[in-house]
């Protein structure tokens, strides 16, 4: 048996008669950033929503630390794992600080209020994120990248030790990108968290993560390192494109263009 956070077994899941998943196993340890990566639908999402407990899988299941997702109540879930959405919520009639301190929620009784120790891991959370000077902005007048700068900062302030993110770099631009990815990186090496975010962004995960979820046609086509995940032959199976491998200053970048048929 590995240190697994996550372990997924057998998982699969439908929606209505469509196989979405199906038979995937796999095993995300303490301490990992994990990209899941793959074409569009693919199951990316539904398989993240698989492992916070939001979706039931049809088949197989999904255990965090030993024990069933299904056994957890909804408070030791929410005190075990955060979901950062890829879209969010604009109409709330909510502070950006209101929306972060929402995150400390699973640590309070239903009467009892915030603590000035809850006012400081949101403020720390905030300006984490960058977005401590949008304190009291309400959703409707952020940009996109910066509510979900937000919804980062909420998450980190849940102070769980595995973190979901679906897409969080998508809204950013490129100077943000790198801030949240540089963000999630520190939080692993120091904080031990376990963080399985979706991307895109085959570079950002050739920089930034441990390790690759390629998913392909709703199952895992490899689930490893990411110098081996995301090799020429493999980016052709799952995206139908050609890439070419370069070290820019060092560092290993992909270069793309279309296969010609």
């Amino acid at each position: 048996m590995t240190d697994a956070m996550i372990r997924i077994e057998g998982l699969g899941h439908r929606f209505g008669g469509t196989p979405i998943l199906h038979d995937i196993n796999a095993t995300v340890g303490h301490g990992v950033l994990c990209a899941v990566a793959g074409a569009n639908g693919c199951g990316k999402t539904t398989l993240l929503r698989c492992i916070c407990g939001l979706l039931h899988p049809t088949e197989g299941r999904v255990s965090i630390a030993g024990r069933s997702v299904e056994e957890y109540s909804a408070r030791e879930l929410a005190q075990t794992v955060s979901f950062v959405r890829q879209h969010h919520a604009t109409d709330v009639d909510f502070s950006a600080f209101e929306i972060v301190q929402m995150g400390r929620n699973p640590y309070q009784s239903r009467l009892q209020n915030e603590s000035q120790a809850d006012w400081d891991i949101v403020e720390q959370c905030m300006k984490q994120t960058g977005t401590w000077h949008l304190r009291f902005a309400r959703p409707g007048r952020l940009s996109g990248g910066e509510l979900q700068r937000v919804m980062i900062a909420r998450a980190l302030a849940q102070q769980t030790p595995i973190m979901l993110l679906d897409e969080p770099t998508s809204s950013l631009d490129i100077a943000h990108q790198f801030e949240v990815m540089e963000l999630l990186r520190r939080i692993v090496a120091e904080e031990h968290k376990s963080v399985v975010i979706v991307m895109h962004d085959l570079n950002l995960i050739l920089q930034y993560c441990d390790e690759v979820m390629l998913l392909h046609q709703g199952s895992i086509l490899y689930h490893g390192g990411v110098d081996e995940g995301l090799s020429p032959e493999r980016v052709a199976e799952v995206y139908g494109i050609e890439a070419m491998r370069h070290s820019v200053e060092g560092r290993p970048h992909l270069f793309f263009s279309k296969l010609s048929r």
